[in-house]
C-alpha cells in the first residue's frame, strides 16, 4: 500500500510541475487542469492509505470530504480548494468559450502547491 501512496504522491508532484510549465507559457486552461489533477492525485494518495478508491471523481471527493475534512484531519479550506478546482477544471475542459485569466491559473497553481504540501506532510508523519 505504501508503494501506491508514494506513486500517487509522485504523480501529484509531476502534475504540479506540468501546471507550472503551462502557466509560465501562458497556457492557462491547461495549467488549471494540471493543478486540479495535482490536487486530485494527492487526495487519491490519501485514499490509498485507507485502501479505498472510486471509479468517479465525485466518489473520491465525497470520501475525502467525509473522512478527512469533516473529521478535522484537514482544514476546511481544502474542501473549498478541491470543490473550486473541480468546478473550474470542468469549465475549462467542457465550456467552449470559458475565459481564464492569468490570475485564475496562478491562484489554482498556488492552491495545488499548498494542497500537495499539506498532503505530503500528513502522509509522511510517523514515517
Amino acid at each position: 500500500m505504501d508503494e501506491l501512496v508514494d506513486y500517487r504522491l509522485d504523480s501529484a508532484k509531476e502534475k504540479l510541475e506540468s501546471a507550472k510549465i503551462l502557466l509560465d507559457n501562458e497556457h492557462y486552461k491547461d495549467s488549471i487542469g494540471r493543478s486540479y489533477y495535482a490536487i486530485f492525485s494527492a487526495v487519491r494518495a490519501v485514499l490509498a492509505k485507507d485502501a479505498v478508491d472510486f471509479a468517479k471523481h465525485a466518489g473520491v471527493i465525497s470520501y475525502f470530504q467525509r473522512e478527512y475534512i469533516k473529521t478535522g484531519i484537514f482544514d476546511k479550506k481544502y474542501s473549498t480548494y478541491l470543490q473550486e478546482a473541480f468546478q473550474i477544471r470542468n469549465n475549462c475542459d467542457y465550456n467552449d468559450f470559458y475565459i481564464v485569466a492569468k490570475a485564475d491559473a496562478e491562484e489554482q497553481y498556488a492552491r495545488a502547491v499548498e494542497y500537495y504540501d499539506a498532503v505530503k506532510m500528513y502522509l509522511t508523519q510517523g514515517k
